[in-house]
């Protein structure tokens, strides 16, 4: 469906799109009769309103209304499969909550402390050639595709367009890339300028397999002298051969716990490793996250946070069963065949996961249910992989109204998602991990500031992330480019 001149786009961004490690997969009937049908209330919404399209899109009640639409469409096509049933999980909107500014915000708005612990960027003025023809961020609207790599770009998207209140800076999958640690450093300094305040923190880049040991460990020792490293990222499917944390396969580079090894002298203790969304760029064996318990239950003084918590796209997502080996399972089965119990050193992370998620509630209810059971509402952290997927006020806002059924939390012991383990998950949790405290207040401009800056945007609800195959292959052809040229 072409765009009209003053439509922004549904505030819930729901059509598919990519970090760039997976093909998005086609949207689901029931995602393509939510949109109608949002489209459709909002217009209509608007015109009660008095207010125009695009300003009426930019707010919360268009929010409310898209995630008002998704429930319904949800449960409607649950009932048609199983009469009487319902949808695993809904978005709680009430009716008011799409026409009414204050009920829009009591259903979507909050204060909750929000730390997104995955969030990425490239550096403007990088020196690899179409660097931004082949990453996701160039599809920002800017003319030159360079301009879509600015600091403040990322700042504005981060604090400014939408509730986030402390970023980490993650590093990217291959040495010597475009988001170097002194890009890092100086977007730090620039945030604290503005901010008054530490709200941008920095991962350590590790590549234990590229190269002699002897270097990575070097690296790492220089990392920690000159810069402020809150965690430690890994890669152990790409940049650089394949590896296993525990160290359990004698085919692969045996650097998996000389890495946590050399973490642990340094510190800070706490590793971030990708598991999962292997389709693209990489080993998909290695980001299977088979070694997470072992290698967690030979370190327990060692904290080790999941991105993705293990999860790819196709998958069903039912309830756990340790018969089924996919997904969010592996990592479920690996921890549980370790010994290692709820409130533990291991903690599931949702960056992409949640976005692949928010429209398939009854999968939502299941991944976050499960991850929620096994690992505690303690161990359960929040990440977006923005500015990927542009502004991720979406997802803040679809979180923030999720709710399990139910009959879910009854048959398979699902807890209740109330205020408080929301509160967890979205930062609270991370703060203790990185060892900071909560800074709740807003960067710059408050909350009210920041609505009316939405309604008045020229920018649409848009995301930057790869929407096709053939864009997301697009995106690993540059990688390995990249790769090549540092390897």
């Amino acid at each position: 469906m072409a765009r009209r001149d003053d439509d922004p786009g549904l505030p819930i961004k729901l059509h598919p799109c990519s970090n760039g490690e997976f093909v998005p997969p086609p949207a689901t009937p029931v995602v393509r009769e939510a949109v109608r049908r949002a489209r459709d209330q909002a217009d209509e919404n608007a015109r009660r309103l008095g207010w125009s399209r695009r300003r009426f899109l930019r707010s919360s009640m268009g929010a409310a209304t898209t995630l008002a639409a998704l429930a319904a469409c949800s449960n409607e096509a649950a009932q048609s499969s199983s009469p009487g049933s319902t949808a695993g999980g809904t978005y709680a909107i009430a009716p008011e909550a799409t026409t009414e500014p204050e009920a829009a915000k009591d259903a979507v708005g909050g204060e909750e402390f929000i730390m997104d612990v995955q969030t990425h960027f490239l550096d403007q003025n990088h020196d690899v050639p179409n660097l931004g023809v082949g990453f996701p961020q160039n599809a920002c609207g800017e003319q030159d595709a360079r301009d879509c790599f600015t600091v403040d770009k990322y700042l504005d998207l981060l604090f400014n367009q939408s509730d986030t209140n402390m970023i980490v800076i993650s590093a990217l999958p291959f040495a010597g890339s475009p988001l170097d640690s002194e890009v890092m450093i100086k977007t730090i300094d620039l945030a604290d300028r503005l901010c008054g305040e530490q709200r941008t923190l920095m991962q350590g880049e590790a590549h234990p397999s590229l190269g002699p040991p002897q270097g990575f460990l070097d690296n790492m020792a220089e990392l920690k002298r000159t810069l402020p490293i809150g965690a430690w990222k890994v890669y152990t499917h790409a940049g650089g051969p394949g590896w296993f944390l525990d160290d359990h396969d004698p085919a692969a580079p045996q650097i998996g716990q000389t890495f946590i090894d050399q973490v642990r002298a340094l510190g800070p203790k706490t590793i971030a490793v990708h598991k999962g969304f292997a389709a693209i760029g990489g080993d998909a064996r290695f980001a299977d996250p088979v070694d997470i318990g072992p290698a967690a239950a030979a370190n327990p003084d060692v904290n080790f946070v999941v991105y993705h918590s293990g999860f790819d796209v196709g998958n069903v997502e039912r309830a756990y069963d340790e018969a089924d080996a996919y997904g969010v399972n592996r990592l479920i089965t690996s921890v549980r065949g370790a010994g290692i119990e709820p409130g533990g050193n291991v903690y599931a992370e949702i960056g992409s996961t949640w976005r692949a998620l928010m429209g398939d509630t009854t999968r939502a209810a299941h991944v976050i249910g499960k991850l929620l059971v096994a690992f505690g509402e303690d161990n359960v952290v929040w990440g977006t992989d923005s500015i990927w997927y542009g502004s991720p006020q979406d997802q803040i806002q679809a979180f923030r109204a999720f709710e399990i059924s139910p009959e879910l939390q009854e048959r398979f012991g699902y807890p209740q998602l109330t205020p408080a383990i929301k509160a967890k998950v979205f930062g609270l949790t991370s703060a203790r991990l990185y060892d900071v405290d909560p800074i709740r207040e807003r960067c710059v401009i408050d909350r009210d500031q920041i609505e009316n800056a939405r309604l008045a945007s020229l920018d649409g609800n848009v995301t930057y992330g790869p929407r096709t195959a053939d864009e997301v292959y697009a995106v690993a052809r540059a990688e390995l480019a990249q790769y090549a040229n540092f390897s």
